[in-house]
């Protein structure tokens, strides 16, 4: 039976997140030769060894800071070295800073989140672009409140309504090549990354945020990582041909 992603060259950042490991796993099973990027080389390294053993030859990894030029250009070197051109590039990584009213934020902070979320994203469509075949996919992994608005969280959300607006200049500058470019916005989601999100705003709610969550989601409940990763592979596919410069709400009807 015909794999939707067969022999097609992909780039996550971000990697070794549930998110990114999740999108991985899903788009090695349909034939695809994926490089897991992340800061942190030890959990890239159980990553791959977690997901590698299905599809030798097919997974590689590098260590890298998607905030400096000279590590997102490695990566991508690497990336091409190994494989050839990039067929698709899942712009995934992220940190999410500290929860604070603006007049109170820490400027450093604010700068740490804008550098990973942006500037990541930034330099990794810069310097995967050249490099990119025709017809193919850029993924930028933004939030429901890239499109909403949440007090005391400035950082992530000023960056996540930044990466919409970089997703849509670069739809517009790679559609001669048909290369599409589209935003993905997960609600809550089942994982670390939001335990630790939840834990700060449980304080400032002065409740169990991740109870208030799934109270005021539409389908009760936090997503899982593997429900993303499906979103991933669609707008990665043949599937979403026609599409391009779109916001992608996976949030289990939050912003409904």
């Amino acid at each position: 039976m015909s794999r939707q992603m067969q022999d097609k060259v992909c780039v996550i950042t971000g990697g070794a997140g549930s998110i990114g490991l999740a999108a991985a796993k899903l788009l090695l099973a349909e034939g695809a030769k994926v490089m897991l990027a992340d800061l942190d080389a030890a959990a890239l390294e159980q990553a791959a060894a977690q997901i590698g053993a299905d599809a030798p030859g097919r997974l590689a990894w590098s260590a890298a800071d998607v905030s400096r030029a000279d590590s997102v250009a490695d990566f991508v070197s690497r990336t091409v070295e190994r494989w050839g051109n990039i067929d698709v590039l899942f712009s995934n990584a992220g940190n999410f800073g500290v929860v604070a009213p603006v007049t109170d934020y820490p400027d450093d902070v604010f700068d740490q989140v804008m550098a990973v979320h942006v500037k990541g994203a930034f330099l990794a469509a810069k310097h995967a672009l050249p490099r990119m075949n025709d017809g193919g996919s850029i993924i930028i992994t933004s939030s429901i409140v890239g499109v909403t608005g949440d007090a005391g969280v400035c950082a992530y959300v000023t960056a996540k309504h930044a990466q919409v607006g970089l997703m849509r200049v670069l739809a517009k500058e790679a559609a001669a090549r048909n290369i599409r470019v589209n935003t993905i916005h997960p609600g809550p989601v089942d994982n670390q990354f939001q335990l630790h999100v939840e834990k700060n705003l449980t304080g400032v709610l002065g409740r169990n945020a991740t109870e208030f969550f799934n109270e005021i989601i539409p389908l009760r409940r936090h997503a899982r990582a593997e429900e993303v990763a499906r979103s991933v592979l669609y707008l990665a596919s043949d599937a979403s041909s026609y599409t391009t410069g779109s916001l992608l709400m996976v949030d289990g009807g939050l912003s409904a």
